[in-house]
């Protein structure tokens, strides 16, 4: 018996939608990865894009466990010498709530081609509006 392999032109996708409102950063994230990358789907193939399109909503409600919001800090190079930049989580998520879902589900992504163009698939917005009505999302069933 043969092994399935998913084809590219075979591949439906599906549109989902999150709100991430008082959801957990990292239980949240790893979710959103695995529809990402396609492994909630019967036909997952490790080097075909089997995976959905997510969009996230109310990015700036996400919540984090213990002292995080005060101790958690991301870092950046700029590619010059002494270029490391940090800020803390709670200058993020006054200036740019989004990137910390977007740095969140990108760590739970391996590093590859495939993997950058599963993570263009997903959308991430700061209230409760999105312009991705016309592709009907479904709301995912975060656990």
């Amino acid at each position: 018996m043969k092994s399935y392999m998913a084809r590219p032109q075979e591949v439906e996708r599906k549109w989902y939608v999150v709100d991430a409102e008082g959801q957990t950063l990292g239980r949240l994230a790893t979710q959103i990865a695995r529809v990402l990358r396609g492994k909630n789907k019967a036909q997952y193939t490790p080097h075909v894009d089997t995976g959905d399109f997510v969009v996230v909503i109310n990015a700036d409600r996400i919540e984090v466990t213990g002292r995080k919001a005060e101790q958690k800090i991301y870092y950046r190079h700029t590619g010059y010498p002494g270029g490391l930049k940090e800020v803390s989580y709670e200058r993020m998520m006054d200036r740019k709530p989004t990137e910390i879902v977007r740095k969140a589900v990108w760590g739970m992504m391996p590093k590859s081609r495939l993997a950058r163009a599963q993570f263009k698939k997903l959308k991430i917005y700061a209230g409760p509006e999105h312009p991705h009505a016309a592709q009907e999302p479904q709301p995912l069933e975060v656990k």
